[in-house]
């Protein structure tokens, strides 16, 4: 199987460091990012990221709704599987990322991290 990179992008740096510890202890390649702005310069800068990692508040300007927002009108980025994983789990906002085209959202209280990993390798080999 030919390693899969996940783009992380999570404003808070320990739990950041510990997605990407997981991640690549369980084969992935790993990029990281902290704000919209980043994350579209990686998804631009880095070849071939597979699937993103995202979190609903970011630093900067803009947050998860408006990253995905942006990448799902891109033609080189549309078709990039995203997993919101947050704290903020209103229904309102798990509703507009799942309308704006994310495969799926977490409330990081409700998953172990294992369980999120499992989801994006099964879904990465369909």
């Amino acid at each position: 199987m030919d390693t899969k990179t996940i783009l992380i992008v999570e404003d808070e740096l320990p739990l950041q460091k510990a997605i990407r510890i997981k991640l690549e202890k369980s084969g992935f390649e790993v990029v990281t990012a902290r704000s919209v702005d980043q994350a579209f310069n990686h998804l631009r800068d880095v070849e071939g990221i597979d699937a993103i990692w995202l979190d609903h508040y970011l630093l900067g300007k803009g947050t998860g709704l408006d990253f995905v927002a942006r990448i799902k009108q891109h033609p080189d980025f549309k078709n990039i599987p995203v997993f919101i994983v947050s704290n903020t789990a209103t229904p309102d906002k798990a509703k507009s990322y799942m309308h704006l085209g994310a495969e799926k959202y977490y409330m990081k209280s409700d998953y172990r991290l294992d369980q999120i990993v499992d989801d994006i390798k099964k879904n990465l080999k369909k």
